[in-house]
């Protein structure tokens, strides 16, 4: 069972951490650069921008995927 549960990690490691740093990194832009006028679809809500970082970490993560 913990060799299965390695192998897991080993296989989307990079995935995982292509979404949290791409979600701190979709906070960390909400948070320094944002939206003044608030009519920004991605960038006038945290969530909006983190959930947005995380999925483009996630893509970005996933392209380094061996097969």
């Amino acid at each position: 069972m913990e060799r299965r549960k390695m192998q897991l990690v080993k296989r989307n490691g990079l995935l995982v951490a292509g979404v949290l740093l791409g979600a701190v990194g979709g906070y960390l832009y909400w948070k320094h650069v944002g939206c003044l006028t608030g009519t920004c679809p991605i960038t006038s809500h945290p969530l909006n921008s983190t959930a947005y970082g995380a999925f483009m970490g996630g893509l970005l993560g996933s392209m380094f995927k061996k097969k």
